[in-house]
């Protein structure tokens, strides 16, 4: 390890003369100047200050702090804003969306998904966000397919600071967050350091959550290096939510959920209590930056993750022989509890050399990661056998996946004549994936040698981008084309690699954006028009792998086309006004659907539905919001979001449809100052008119041959009504 961590600081040969503070800037924000859009790059893209994320409500998760920018719906399966929670942008949802925190990806390198919850409180953490739409500029790793979202929390502070914050609200809902810095001392040494706990019952029941991070940062900033050690853990217990519920159960009760109900013998209703998802997660960064006399700057990071996690389940009257026990064991069935379990580790090494003149800069860089990832189950009880039973010699299931991903970039933005930038960004990505074990159902389906996981593919893509940004005044043009690939994630592989269909091809998209804006004093616009040609999409059709899981299939042509407007006008001093409107057709060009035969055969029955729109895509999403500060410190923010209709699946009826809804927040502040400290009062009313809607759902069918007939139904996440949180941030 030591040798690993010597050749990473030798590795960087660093340049960049100019002033002083030209210098201390570069240093500062190479480490994710690479991943970042600058103002003449012609891709679509949107800025949230640290003061921003610092104004927004404290109980929403990152993704729910994003929740007003162009593109963006987000939900949260608790209904509020702790816990597990998801976003789409322009309809690409988790698993589509590159993550980078400092340069390094987040996206687990095998579900491709950033779990939210496993990383709380980054709002306070981070010192800005960028979200690219589109396949925008070279990301690592494989999340880059139709949006980016890069973070910040490397920027320097001149001097010391430290803040406290409160805040509780409903739901018996409590966050605390502590921070300190030591500021840029005399040697150029610096420290920074960050708690924050936060917990709540969440809306529906079981929506518990109680979470803690931490963030430290050692470094030293001098004359022409840097060396920054950076840690971030997160820690989080939450109640299980992501069934859902019944649509029929939620117009009775929309706060019910059914994770770990059971029955006793008198019929009586239990819950479950542990029946919760658990992780911890550590993330540790070295970075060094060295700038030469000269124009250019090299910087690299060495990254390891490692993240560790279960989630535990009360089950009832489950098959023994199903969990490990002997085939003939007595009794058969029981009621259980048991744990699926998962262990990861990521290591990555991630370099820069960057070149900055006057009229060409240019940057190329190397990522190489490693990422191990274990995934195995555990029965800790059964009724039938008690706490006694020797559950440790249990052979249910373990399955391993090993990736190797590397990729090369270079990057160049050129500006020939003073008004006009031309782009171009080439990037070679090669993964190695291997899968071997067995899956959760494997002792259930016969223990059949040929349904152990054997699986090992090599994918190999080249990914060009390129476009122009004319500039003049106040006035800002662009058009780029950019060509990107995506390979199948860990589930993707192992339901179909269960099922009888062809095998799954990685994805391709073409991203064409033609985009204007206007910045000027009062006002500011932009505009925009997109089209995300996508060929070998990866959708679920209907097809069920031997265990009965959704398989995904490469679908032929589909498309997202839109267009995004969005303004900014300051009328006067003390009121502004926001909105944005995304108006998109998101379809597939010919889809067929597979339902299941409800007499477990295995069959299925095609239904073609030709030309339809595609999945949780809405065509509307818009938001506004107005502005006012009325005197000194003062702020008074409404907002109000509208998100259109989203179908359940691919088939375009009326009947699988999340219905369109809106909803309205007010956030009210006062800044109070005391000298060189100051105290701010916050206040959150979100929901302001009660409104009773569900944001996201899921969907079932089968088919009944004796009856021809296709019985269908819908699961929903319900979001809470009316409520308030209050938050008080002391800083000295």
């Amino acid at each position: 390890m030591k040798k690993l961590l010597l050749l990473a600081a030798l590795a960087v040969l660093p340049i960049c003369a100019a002033r002083s503070q030209e210098i201390t800037e570069r240093l500062d924000s190479a480490q994710v100047s690479a991943t970042r859009a600058g103002t003449a790059t012609p891709v679509t893209f949107s800025s949230v200050s640290k003061a921003e994320l610092k104004s927004a409500n404290p109980m929403n998760s990152l993704p729910m702090a994003l929740n007003l920018l162009p593109s963006v719906v987000t939900y949260n399966e608790g209904g509020t804003g702790l816990g597990n929670s998801a976003m789409t942008i322009r309809g690409s949802k988790g698993s589509q969306i590159n993550v980078t925190l400092n340069g390094i990806t987040l996206n687990d390198a095998e579900s491709q998904e950033v779990f939210w919850v496993n990383i709380p409180s980054l709002t306070s953490l981070i010192s800005g966000v960028q979200v690219q739409r589109g396949l925008g500029t070279s990301a690592n790793g494989a999340g880059a397919f139709g949006a980016s979202i890069n973070m910040n929390t490397a920027l320097v502070r001149p001097e010391p600071a430290a803040s406290v914050e409160f805040s509780a609200g409903s739901y018996r809902t409590a966050i605390a967050s502590v921070a300190a810095s030591t500021g840029r001392l005399p040697g150029g040494f610096y420290a920074d350091l960050a708690w924050n706990a936060a917990g709540t019952d969440g809306y529906i029941r079981n929506a518990q959550v109680a979470s803690s991070s931490l963030f430290a940062v050692l470094g030293w900033l001098g004359k022409r290096n840097s060396l920054r050690l950076t840690y971030l853990m997160g820690n989080q217990v939450s109640g299980i939510t992501w069934d859902g519920i019944d649509l029929e159960q939620y117009y009775k009760d929309r706060r019910y959920n059914g994770a770990g109900e059971y029955y006793d013998e008198k019929g009586n209703v239990h819950y479950y209590p542990n029946q919760t998802d658990n992780y911890t997660q550590h993330h540790l960064q070295l970075n060094y930056t060295h700038a030469f006399p000269g124009r250019m700057t090299w910087t690299s990071t060495l990254n390891y993750t490692r993240g560790d996690g279960f989630d535990e389940y009360y089950k009832m009257n489950r098959k023994l022989k199903n969990y490990g026990f002997p085939k003939d064991v007595e009794p058969a069935r029981s009621n259980m509890v048991y744990r699926k379990q998962m262990g990861n580790r990521l290591l990555v090494l991630d370099s820069k050399l960057s070149y900055s003149g006057a009229r060409l800069a240019v940057t190329g860089g190397v990522n190489l990661s490693g990422y191990v990832g274990d995934h195995w189950g555990d029965v800790l009880w059964t009724k039938a056998f008690g706490e006694d039973y020797n559950y440790q010699t249990m052979d249910w299931y373990r399955n391993i996946g090993l990736k190797l991903d590397g990729s090369v970039f270079v990057r160049a933005e050129y500006r020939p004549l003073e008004w006009l930038t031309a782009y171009a960004d080439l990037q070679y990505r090669g993964i190695a994936y291997d899968l071997r074990g067995v899956d959760d159902d494997w002792i259930e389906y016969g223990s059949r040698e040929e349904d152990r996981f054997d699986y090992t593919r090599n994918w190999h893509f080249f990914n060009p981008r390129g476009g122009v940004t004319a500039s003049w005044g106040k006035h800002k043009v662009y058009a780029s084309a950019a060509l990107g690939h995506r390979e199948p994630g860990r589930g993707d592989i192992k339901e179909n690699v269960k099922g009888d269909t062809n095998p799954i091809s990685p994805e391709k998209m073409l991203d064409i954006e033609l985009g204007y804006g206007f910045s000027g004093d009062r006002f500011s616009a932009s505009a925009n028009l997109y089209a995300m040609e996508y060929w070998d999409m990866l959708l679920e059709t209907g097809r069920l792998s031997s265990s009965g899981y959704a398989i995904k299939e490469n679908v032929p042509r589909a498309w997202r086309r839109g267009v995004e407007l969005s303004f900014a006008y300051l009328p006067l001093k003390w009121l502004r006004l926001d909105g944005n409107l995304a108006l998109s057709l998101n379809q597939i060009a010919d889809y067929t659907s597979y339902v299941a035969y409800d007499d477990y055969s295995g069959r299925t029955l095609a239904v073609n539905y030709g030309r339809t729109t595609m999945l949780m895509s809405p065509s509307v999403v818009g938001m506004g919001r107005i502005s006012v500060m009325p005197w000194k410190g003062a702020n008074a923010s409404f907002d109000v979001k509208y998100v259109g209709k989203q179908f359940l699946d691919n088939s375009m009826r009326e009947e699988m449809v999340v219905p369109a809804y809106a909803v309205a927040d007010l956030s009210l502040s006062q800044r109070f100052s005391l000298g060189e400290k100051s105290l701010i009062l916050s206040a959150y009313i979100n929901n302001l008119f009660n409104n009773l809607y569900y944001a996201a759902g899921w969907r079932w069918e089968s088919y009944s041959e004796a009856e021809d007939k296709i019985y269908s139904g819908i699961g929903v996440y319900p979001q809470a009504p009316l409520n308030v949180m209050l938050k008080l941030s002391f800083s000295f």
